[in-house]
Order: C-alpha cells, then sequence, then structure tokens
C-alpha cells in the first residue's frame, strides 16, 4: 500500500491555485463551501441569470459565473445515498420523515383525521434462495446458525458484527440466478401485491370490486432494504382512508379495521407469484417469502414496549430511503465491464461477487435476449434491482416535490427581505450548463477544514435523532 499523501502537498496547490489572481476567488471559493453544507460531491454549473421587474422589463441585477473561482458555481448534488454524500443523504432522510409522518399523524394537506384511520407496518420479505449464516436473534441472543442433518448446515453462534452473516453456507448450492431475478423482479412483485390486496379486502369485505373501489381507498408509502444476502424486502405503511366523488381523504366506513387489513396483506402476498424465466435455476416461480410481519400502528407517543408509535414507524421507515446494496458488501456506483476483474480489490465480498457476475452475465443481450428488458447490466451493482427505493401513493401525504419547493420558498422570502422587496415581485431568465461534478482530492482536504461534515443543524440533529430511533421495530 501507498503511503498517504500529506495534507499540505493536497491543500498547498489548491490554495496557490484560487489565489493566484486575488484573495477574494479563495474567499469565494470558501463562501460557496460553506453554503454546501457539507456536499461531498458538488455540482458544477457555468450560466448566467438576469432578474427583470416583470411590469417594466426594467433590469434589477444580472449573475455570471465568469466571476466565480474557476468560472463555476458549485450546488449541492442532492445524492440519496449516504455513502455518496452524507449531507445531502441527511436531508433527504428528513424529508422522507416528515413525508411518512404527515401521513399517519397529518398535516402539509393530509386530514388530522388519519390518526384514527386502521393503519399498519408490513415488511414483505424474498423467499430462501439457499441458507446463509444468520446472527442473533431478534432479542440480541446468539442462536445456533443452521442446525441441520442433511445438506449445508453451520452450528456456530455468530455475534452480529461477523462479516460471515448473509453469506451463503455452501455457494455452490446457491441459487444465484434465482436470486438475480427475483431482485429484478420486486418491483412488479410489489405492483401486484397492491393490485391483489384490493382485490382481497373487497372479497373479506363482502364487496365487489367495483363498490369496494368507490367506498374505500388503500393509501401507502414503501421503502427498499437489503438483506445482507443481498436481497431486497420492503418495508410499507398502509393505510386504509374513505373516498367519495371528490377524492378527498374522508374516515373509512366502521366495517374497514386494522384486523380486515391484517388479513387481506397475509392473503394478497401468498397469492402473488411470477413466472420465472426457464434458465434452468432451481427458483422456477417468483413469490414473496414466508416471513411476513404486520404490525398496527397505534396513536399517540408510545415511549416503550412492543406497541409502534407514530414517531417510530416515521423514523425507521425513513432511516433506510438513504442506504442501497452497499450495505450488503456491492458497489455504490455502476459496474463496467473493466471492473469485473477487480471486485474483489473494490471491496465487494465473494457473495456479492458472484451475484454481480451473475447479473452481468444474464444481462448479455445474445445470450439471453429475452432478459434484455431487465438491464441487468446496467444494474448489476444492486445485484438485480431496478428501483424505486422510496415510494408512495398519490393520497397518501405530501411529495418530496412539494417539500423541496417549500424549502425554496422560505429562502426565497429570506433573500426577499434581505433585498426589500416583495416576494415574487421579479421574473428570473436564467441558462445553465453541467461542467463537471465534486472536488479534487486537494479541494475535497480543503473544505473538511471548512464545512460541517454533517451538514446539518441543530434542528436538523433533532429531526435525525427520531429518524435513527428503531427500538422495538421489526428487522
Amino acid at each position: 500500500m501507498s503511503a498517504p499523501v500529506p495534507l499540505a502537498e493536497l491543500v498547498g496547490p489548491v490554495i496557490r491555485d484560487l489565489a493566484r489572481h486575488s484573495g477574494k476567488d479563495l474567499s469565494r471559493w470558501l463562501e460557496q463551501v460553506a453554503r454546501l453544507g457539507g456536499c461531498a460531491e458538488p455540482v458544477r454549473l457555468v450560466g448566467h441569470s438576469v432578474t427583470l421587474d416583470p411590469d417594466t422589463g426594467q433590469v434589477l441585477g444580472e449573475y455570471s459565473t465568469r466571476h466565480e473561482p474557476h468560472g463555476q458555481l458549485m450546488i449541492r448534488c442532492g445524492n440519496r445515498r449516504a455513502s455518496r454524500c452524507p449531507a445531502c443523504a441527511a436531508t433527504y432522510r428528513a424529508d422522507t420523515y416528515h413525508l411518512i409522518r404527515a401521513g399517519l399523524l397529518g398535516g402539509k394537506g393530509v386530514p388530522d383525521a388519519v390518526r384514527t384511520h386502521p393503519r399498519v407496518l408490513a415488511t414483505l420479505t424474498a423467499p430462501s434462495f439457499g441458507a446463509v449464516h444468520r446472527g442473533p436473534g431478534k432479542d440480541g441472543r446468539p442462536v445456533v446458525c443452521h442446525p441441520r442433518r442433511n445438506g449445508p448446515a453451520c452450528f456456530q453462534r455468530h455475534t452480529a458484527d461477523e462479516p460471515l452473516l448473509g453469506q451463503p453456507i455452501d455457494p455452490g448450492t446457491y441459487d444465484y440466478t434465482g436470486h438475480v431475478l427475483w431482485n429484478a423482479h420486486a418491483g412488479d412483485l410489489w405492483r401486484r401485491f397492491t393490485i391483489y390486496l384490493r382485490r382481497h379486502l373487497a372479497g373479506l369485505s363482502g364487496l365487489s370490486r367495483s363498490t369496494f373501489n368507490r367506498t374505500v381507498r388503500v393509501s401507502f408509502a414503501k421503502v427498499a432494504e437489503y438483506q445482507a444476502r443481498g436481497v431486497v424486502h420492503f418495508h410499507a405503511v398502509i393505510r386504509l382512508d374513505g373516498r367519495d366523488e371528490s377524492g378527498a381523504t374522508l374516515p373509512p366506513p366502521h366495517w374497514a379495521t386494522v384486523a380486515l387489513l391484517d388479513g387481506a396483506i397475509r392473503s394478497a402476498v401468498a397469492a402473488v407469484h411470477l413466472d420465472a424465466p426457464d434458465l434452468g435455476q432451481a427458483t422456477t416461480v417468483l413469490s414473496w417469502g414466508e416471513q411476513v410481519d404486520v404490525r398496527p400502528i397505534e396513536a399517540g407517543e408510545l415511549a416503550g414496549g412492543d406497541e409502534l408509535s407514530e414517531q417510530k414507524v416515521a423514523g425507521y421507515v425513513a432511516k433506510y430511503a438513504t442506504k442501497a446494496a452497499e450495505t450488503s458488501g456491492t458497489l455504490n456506483r455502476r459496474v463496467k465491464a473493466a471492473d469485473l476483474p477487480r471486485l474483489r480489490h473494490l471491496g465487494v465480498t465473494a457473495h456479492a461477487e458472484r451475484l454481480i457476475r451473475t447479473a452481468w452475465n444474464l444481462g448479455d443481450p445474445l445470450t439471453y435476449p429475452d432478459l434484455v428488458e431487465l438491464r441487468l447490466r446496467k444494474w448489476a451493482h444492486m445485484l438485480g434491482f431496478r428501483g424505486h427505493f422510496s415510494t408512495r401513493s398519490r393520497a397518501y401525504s405530501t411529495t418530496l416535490t412539494a417539500l423541496r419547493q417549500a424549502r425554496a420558498h422560505f429562502r426565497e422570502l429570506q433573500l426577499a427581505e434581505r433585498q426589500g422587496r416583495t416576494p415574487g415581485s421579479t421574473l428570473v431568465l436564467a441558462h445553465w450548463s453541467y461542467a463537471g461534478q465534486g472536488y479534487t482530492p486537494g479541494e475535497s482536504a480543503l473544505a473538511l477544514g471548512f464545512a460541517d461534515s454533517s451538514g446539518t443543524s441543530n434542528h436538523h440533529r433533532k429531526e435525525l435523532a427520531n429518524v435513527e430511533s428503531r427500538d422495538g421495530l421489526p428487522e
């Protein structure tokens, strides 16, 4: 391994470059970094904007990146992945938290009465593709990993921090093809589940499908999480609402209960299946696994016990909105052909490497033309899963776009107040072009010295503390 480069050798050339014309460039660069709030991979833009009076056409102000350091303006990358940009991921996680919370407590356009609606936190998992090493039980106590007289077995008691967890006990018998195909069809399985759920709710309530759909609406928000074995499972908040012709969110009928929702979820999960492409693999039918967890969400702030409070659920679901496949030993970026020979050197585990190679091979359009639509080479680093990680139904609550727009509007109000003008009284014409992304190693080292690496305010940190709390919640 080569010796680390001294910090002075990294930072020195950057400071000399920024200050070669005047000290103002260095000051302006530091000001931009401070405004990025700890963003690790800022996007660089070139362009200009003109601010006009919409009534008279008078030019009130002009801005051009020509006067910025290196002729570029840096803005936050907005990446969802915590492994790529912790600061922007923190913002995304907080937005997701508020999106989930609004659907449970009301607010942001959602009526407060949703707290009285039937609501559950459901966890849907994938089936087994082969025995894998497992850690302690839900109570934290070590358990015998996989005691079997026949077939793959392991009689050790693994701790939670062992890298062996999630790895196949016998890679030779593990169904890697079935694993990748399941990940690739996970989104379609979820779509079919939502359709079946409405049908099963109608059947259990004794109504026709059309009558049920005119009376009750199923609202949900879900996130995908990777298990250690490299397969996704879904956590979903599912709520029953009443509805009328106006589309408003109303209290559901008295017969729409948590018990009805629980039963319909379990029967719908059991009914969903897809025929897998026949490639000689053991898994010929794609379906959900046997482990289905459905827990009612109670109204109010419950500090302990097994009951789920709205606050706990919102934090739990939001926490996984910023994680991706890299948590199961793969990469956080797309794989290229040149990467395949050196996957282990890039930190990929042996299990994830084999999954990536399986996805890459299945993505060959000449050998497997019927699988082209799955785009498995593009999503090999995701072990076949094509997203989306976070989705919601239209009526569940507000949108991430609306939350971002509210934040932008707040900043506009602050700027207008400083400039002594009425908000919305000006017209801005702008033209921007992409010029690159990220820091050089020297810029990154310098930026760390001036920016809060977390990129969060005290208020933000309090919200994230809620997001991190998961005591008593399902794994």
